[in-house]
């Protein structure tokens, strides 16, 4: 068994039946995206497919808003399969780079193999599968749906992005229609705009609904 087989196993045992988007086939879809961009972009194929296997272990939503934890935990289990320290190094940096962190804050990714990565993640967020993970998300964390009088806002630290409270609705604004923008890859930012284009019609049609009065 590949070392890639061995994450890959290790992966969906923990990931299987998630309930916030956030699940197995959320990463095996990052897992998919990353592959085709690698196959266009270039970049390390064995550490891509890695990094995106891994990028969620510990996401800082779900373990207490510690951010470089997921990258100690990818780390240790790379050597624990008998990965190269240099390789896991790799690996761990991206994971530790990889997630949205707010709008006005900046998140470096210094390797074509985690551009590629966090391109792939990006994508997964936008579009209908992005709509419906953002909805299966606010659900989870007891988010309205929409609440026209709580407005969205363009977080300046990271802090304030992950303790803000907010709508669904509201997180199109603060994170999903800004994500296009923030693509690496010329080969994401070609995927990214259809999917940005459903959202920004989807948006219309769900205003025209909420607003909807009778004659």
């Amino acid at each position: 068994m590949t070392l890639v087989d061995k994450i890959k196993t290790a992966i969906f045992e923990q990931f299987d039946g998630e309930a916030t988007g956030h699940d197995w086939h959320h990463i095996n879809r990052v897992v998919n995206l990353s592959k085709h961009i690698q196959s266009i972009e270039g970049g390390d194929l064995e550490v891509i497919e890695l990094a995106a296997f891994l990028h969620d272990i510990s996401d800082h939503k779900f373990n207490g808003g510690k951010l470089d934890e997921g990258g100690k935990v990818a780390y240790k289990l790379l050597l624990d399969f008998g990965c190269e320290p240099a390789k896991a190094s790799e690996i761990k940096y991206i994971i530790d780079n990889v997630s949205y962190k707010g709008a006005n804050t900046p998140a470096s990714m210094n390797t074509l193999e985690g551009k590629i990565v966090q391109d792939a993640d990006r994508l997964d967020a936008i579009g209908a599968i992005g709509i419906a993970r953002t909805f299966a998300y606010g659900g989870n964390k007891n988010q309205s749906i929409y609440d026209p009088e709580l407005k969205s806002k363009l977080h300046n630290s990271f802090e304030e992005y992950a303790k803000a409270k907010t709508s669904t609705i509201n997180h199109f604004y603060e994170k999903l229609l800004l994500l296009k923008d923030r693509l690496n890859t010329d080969t994401a930012k070609e995927i990214g705009l259809h999917r940005h284009q459903y959202m920004e019609k989807f948006l219309e049609e769900f205003y025209g609904e909420w607003n909807f009065k009778s004659n």
